[in-house]
């Protein structure tokens, strides 16, 4: 299959990489055209090498609702959480990229050519390393600026303290993209990077809602449009159920007082009809 190429500055060059820091000066690619999903919601998923049955586990629960909600799944084909998301996403009928620590021709790992094969059907491959490079340890670092670079929102699902992924979040983070990250067992080493990013002011993820709600992605079809409750439930329910999530906008569109509001949360949230996504916001559940 032909190899396209495209250099910073050109038409068609992907605008989300062009206005990162240190851009890459050439991209090249196999698969899918751009085009066909570059315009499309975005979520690169990383994450640990030495992945758990825990981290496989939520990956592959979370990629499957993102995949055939129509978002695009990007990773770095790399052991663990990376091919487990881009398995993950095939499966699901989805479309995922996968972006290479070297050129297309030179596979890494080695093991994973027959999924790289696979993704040039439902996806796309992409570098900034022309056919011949091979994957030197640089490379994986630089790798991880364009994975988060193309994505409108990085998921975290399991890290361990030194896990390369955290590399990923610091990108995103200078990049101005929203990082979210699944909270693990306190015990577990493997989830250790993962809490620690929520301690620092990372979103936490515990279902693929929260993820939909940080890309504006509506969700609300499988929801009631009315429940059983105190008038005022029923009112603070449908402010949320119609967009208003922010605690102090409901405040203001409801007329309740804060103490009578937050109350009425606490009521819905315990009755399962509203969930917190984090930063005083609330969605329908």
């Amino acid at each position: 299959m032909i190899v396209n190429t495209l250099k910073l500055g050109e038409p068609n060059f992907p605008g989300l990489l062009a206005q990162i820091p240190y851009p890459p000066q050439s991209i090249f690619w196999q698969g899918q055209p751009l085009e066909s999903w570059l315009d499309r919601p975005k979520v690169a998923v990383v994450g640990s090498r030495k992945i758990t049955p825990y981290g496989r586990t939520v990956t592959a629960k979370l990629v499957t609702e993102l995949a055939r909600a129509g978002v695009v799944i990007i990773s770095g084909l790399a052991y663990g959480v990376d091919v487990a998301a881009h398995q993950t996403a095939l499966a699901a009928g989805g479309t995922t990229v996968a972006v290479l620590p070297g050129g297309i021709d030179k596979i890494y790992p080695s093991g994973h050519t027959n999924i790289a094969r696979q993704i040039i059907e439902q996806g796309s491959l992409i570098t900034e390393y022309p056919a011949g490079t091979e994957s030197f340890k640089s490379n994986f670092i630089a790798r991880n600026r364009i994975i988060s670079g193309l994505a409108d929102v990085l998921l975290i699902t399991e890290a361990a303290l030194k896990s390369g992924s955290l590399h990923t979040a610091r990108f995103a983070l200078e990049q101005g993209k929203t990082v979210m990250t699944v909270p693990g067992n306190i015990t577990s080493p493997f989830s250790e990077g993962c809490n620690n990013l929520i301690k620092s002011g990372a979103i936490p993820v515990t279902s693929a809602d929260d993820v939909f709600f940080a890309l504006k992605i509506n969700t609300t079809r499988n929801i009631p449009q009315t429940i059983v409750g105190t008038p005022d439930e029923q009112l603070v329910f449908s402010f949320i159920r119609e967009g208003i999530t922010a605690q102090e906008e409901i405040a203001v569109t409801s007329k309740l007082e804060g103490a009578r509001l937050a109350s009425i949360l606490t009521m819905l949230e315990l009755s399962g009809h509203i969930r917190p996504v984090g930063g005083g916001n609330w969605v329908a559940a």
